[in-house]
């Protein structure tokens, strides 16, 4: 996108093409205005127009331009938190009712795709979140815990099992967790567009947001192109959001992640790593995630970002750590190489805001975005069609918190990456 092969990589390249889009001309009058075509927003405006509302969506740049395009495409349940770590925060009546509804997330998604026949490379065949020594078992053994005390597809496997799983032995054990899988995630992102057109929403790309103004019961957003007007606005920007509403990116930092796709692998190598084509990543701090795609491409990725330095000090990991990790492939490589940016909370918790009279907002998803954007613009679209008070929603409104430092922060978290990987996985 933009000419620029580092934001979406493979996902560009292998994703059908995005639904027709133009941007706004002159003056629209809509029930609900939606800024953001990422996952919630398009979550948001389908789930509008089935139920009959006039919707107009609008995007800064492209469908799935932000994080919708660029994560690794693991559909996740829950949050990066432990179950028991969000009742802690959250108390135990949202705590509860926002474990259920995210842990349903990836069905969610699943239903989506099913009933819209969305081509996005859907495999349901779990994730393996992969422990590094000890302290990495503790951690997935006390997930599995509390997981299974709430009834949840998860099982905890052993060092054995985990390695006939992944086709080399270098975990303590594993975490599968059944109800998650993975995804071609611009691809879906371009099929929900798809989907939201076929039921009436108008989706407006190149069209950023340049002010808001609010008259009566009415707002009036204006784009470079014409102007919308809503009775409700759904913010669905996250931490790509700028002005006016910028709220999500200023109380999020920044962590930049990145990926690199080999060639597709022959039969046997395909085969003999990840049979069972599971979604992975495992417990290190700087973690490393990998899985496959469709075609058989190993996608290899950490924290990081393609930039400056950066580009050939992670591509230069990146050979080491795959060659490291499954030496069975020998030489390494890569066909497509690109990076985005995590938002994380200061408390590692989404948010829901009231940004303004009829104004709403979740963000601050961790790294959680797919089936937690599926979950939330559901219910978004339900709050503002009157069937969910703000009090029945799984999270409390609160007002938008900066955190410490945040320039200083990321910029920390983007060194460090590098640092870390200068030296990391020397064979």
């Amino acid at each position: 996108m933009q000419n620029d092969p580092l934001s979406h990589g493979l996902w560009e390249l292998t994703a059908p093409p995005a639904p027709p889009t133009s941007a706004l001309k002159g003056e629209v009058r809509a029930d609900v205005a939606v800024v953001g075509c990422g996952y919630t927003g398009l979550s948001t405006a389908l789930h509008l127009a089935e139920a009959g509302a006039k919707v107009v969506a609008l995007e800064a740049i492209e469908i799935g331009f932000g994080g919708a395009g660029r994560n690794v495409g693991l559909v996740n349940a829950g949050m990066w938190l432990a179950p028991d770590d969000i009742i802690e925060r959250l108390g135990a009546d949202y705590g509860e009712r926002l474990l259920g509804l995210l842990g349903g997330g990836p069905a969610e998604v699943y239903a989506l795709v099913d009933k819209h026949g969305i081509d996005c490379e859907l495999v349901r065949n779990g994730t393996l979140h992969c422990a590094v020594g000890r302290s990495g078992l503790a951690k997935i053994e006390e997930r599995a815990r509390q997981w299974g005390a709430r009834g949840a597809p998860v099982r905890l496997l052993s060092q054995a099992e985990t390695a006939k799983r992944i086709g080399v032995d270098i975990y303590a054990g594993s975490l599968l967790d059944l109800r998650a899988g993975i995804i071609q995630p611009l691809a879906y992102a371009r099929g929900l567009a798809g989907a939201a057109i076929a039921a009436g929403a108008a989706i407006h790309t190149r069209s950023p947001v340049r002010s808001a103004e609010r008259a009566g019961k009415t707002w009036t957003l204006a784009t470079d192109g014409g102007t919308v007007t809503a009775d409700w606005i759904a913010v669905a920007t996250d931490a790509y959001g700028v002005a006016p509403w910028p709220q999500g990116r200023r109380e999020q930092i920044c962590v930049p992640y990145f990926n690199f796709a080999t060639r597709p692998l022959g039969a046997e190598l395909q085969a003999a790593i990840l049979p069972g084509r599971e979604g992975c990543w495992d417990t290190r701090l700087i973690m490393n995630s990998f899985r496959f795609d469709r075609a058989g491409r190993l996608l290899f990725g950490s924290i990081g970002a393609l930039r400056g330095t950066g580009l050939a000090v992670h591509r230069a990991w990146s050979m080491r750590a795959l060659k490291k990790t499954f030496p069975q492939i020998g030489e390494v490589a890569f066909e497509a190489q690109w990076y985005g940016m995590m938002g994380m909370t200061d408390n590692a918790l989404p948010r829901f805001h009231r940004l303004g009279p009829n104004v709403v907002t979740f963000c601050g998803y961790n790294g959680r975005g797919i089936g937690t954007g599926a979950v939330f613009g559901r219910l978004l679209a339900d709050h503002i069609l009157g069937k969910l008070s703000e009090k029945d929603l799984p999270l409390p409104v609160t007002d938008p918190n900066a955190p410490a430092l945040p320039a200083l922060r990321e910029a920390y978290y983007e060194a460090g990456a590098q640092i870390a990987h200068v030296v990391g996985a020397r064979l």
